[in-house]
């Protein structure tokens, strides 16, 4: 099911149903998602400050996919700047990667 979401709210909304058709209660979704139940209720609450990268946590736990629509025009420009991020993590791979040379004389 699509849904139109405008808020913090919307996204609480939606995330408390996917847990709630699941039957499970916070503390079982928070534990198996790796997250405090605490921030699980933020999130159901419509908190309008959560940490991005545990929100995708629980969104993607709870079997939530989020799709953003753009306006044509910009889909170039956004397969663009994938291109560049996509090449600066293979650079930082790559450092990462490369053995340290150290002078032993």
């Amino acid at each position: 099911m699509e849904i139109d979401i405008r808020n913090a709210h919307d996204i609480g909304v939606a995330v408390r149903a996917a847990r709630k058709a699941q039957r499970l209660r916070q503390d079982d979704a928070a534990g198996s998602i790796g997250i405090s139940e605490s921030f699980l209720g933020k999130v159901e609450k419509g908190a309008e400050s959560v940490h991005w990268g545990k929100l995708f946590q629980v969104l993607d736990g709870l079997g939530v996919r989020v799709i953003v629509d753009i306006p044509d025009e910009a889909g170039e420009l956004f397969a663009g700047e994938e291109i560049k991020r996509y090449a600066r993590v293979e650079r930082a791979a790559k450092r990462r990667r490369a053995p340290e040379h150290t002078d032993e004389s």
